[in-house]
């Protein structure tokens, strides 16, 4: 049998059938203090394709930096029958710092990609993985959460016209799915030119850990190992109960979907939670005036799914508060 080639990531060799920790340089703090961006590798020694989990694209959203962060413990990630996995806790390491989403400069990095070797901060990562890691990667996952107060139930969100985003959304088999636009500047979108699919898996709320969430993020790792070889077994997908209140293990297929957006500003009581099956025109909320001099309810504008719902006991008209999406009529398929 051919040994398997060993795996060159910035000029730091992997041997096959080992782990290392490789650290991208990219820029320092203002005290001068270099914050590398660490990368870790597990080259299994068998030929196998090469798996991107990555977290804290966005510095404030944690429960995707514990997610690869329980990945890395234990022996899911040590003990592959084959293939690669290239695990970043945390991509914005300066955002993550300072509790915030955007880098130092107030830029995004997943607004920033490719990026340049020259530009902004946000710029200077975008440009790192665009040029180091993404050429040796054949898919990935990109864990995050909601944000602004919002909490988005555990999903996946893939691209509508590529079949194997598709297989990977369905192979990790969050309790619901749906196609979402590539976003330009986006790691996905920059992954998909060059022909890497990556799927981004929603759940929780920023700055707040989610056990579901994250237990859930976990589940879904463990089964796309599986569908690759890269494991031998995985647990099953828990799906999503009916509006019926039945269980079920079937994952949901979403498509059309909608913010429902506050008419008035007041106090924000929610009916209804993430995950919970709604009716066209159900009362899901109610805003109040702090004076008790009116209430105006919320009506959900489609049957389906609550895939997201805002926290925030104080809102203003205009802002988000519940993120309502249809069930397919049927699963989609790969071409």
């Amino acid at each position: 049998m051919t040994e398997r080639k060993p795996l060159v990531l910035d000029q730091v060799v992997v041997p096959a059938g080992t782990y290392k920790v490789v650290h991208l340089p990219i820029a320092r703090l203002t005290s001068g203090v270099e914050i590398p961006l660490p990368v870790h590798v597990f080259h299994g020694a068998k030929e196998g394709p090469t798996l991107l989990l990555s977290g804290g694209l966005h510095g404030d959203e944690v429960n995707g930096v514990e997610i690869v962060r329980r990945a890395l413990s234990g022996k899911m990630l040590s003990g592959l029958e084959c293939g690669t996995v290239l695990a970043i806790p945390i991509i914005n390491v300066y955002g993550f710092l300072f509790f915030s989403r955007d880098v130092p400069d107030g830029k995004d990095v997943n607004r920033s990609f490719p990026g340049t070797p020259d530009g902004s901060l946000a710029s200077l990562v975008a440009h790192t993985l665009s040029t180091k890691i993404l050429p040796l990667v054949d898919f990935g996952i990109d864990f995050h959460t909601g944000g602004a107060s919002r909490t988005n139930y555990p999903q996946i969100r893939y691209a509508k016209d590529d079949p194997r985003a598709l297989e990977l959304a369905r192979a990790f088999g969050a309790p619901m799915s749906m196609p979402s636009s590539l976003i330009h500047g986006s790691l996905r979108e920059a992954a998909h030119k060059l022909g890497v699919p990556i799927v981004v898996y929603e759940g929780g709320e920023s700055m707040r850990f989610d056990s579901f969430a994250i237990d859930e993020g976990i589940r879904g790792i463990k089964r796309v190992l599986t569908r690759w070889g890269m494991r031998t077994k995985a647990p099953k997908p828990r799906g999503l109960a009916d509006r019926h209140g039945r269980q079920s293990k079937r994952v949901r297929w979403l498509a059309d979907n909608s913010w429902v957006r506050a008419e008035a500003s007041g106090l924000f009581l929610p009916l209804r939670t993430s995950g919970q099956a709604v009716e066209e025109g159900e009362l899901i909320g109610r805003i109040h005036n702090p004076n008790d001099s009116f209430t105006v309810k919320i009506y959900s504008p489609m049957t389906g799914y609550l895939i997201g719902h805002n926290n925030m006991p104080l809102v203003h008209r205009g802002d988000a508060l519940f993120h309502v999406a249809a069930e397919e009529t049927e699963a989609p398929q790969i071409d």
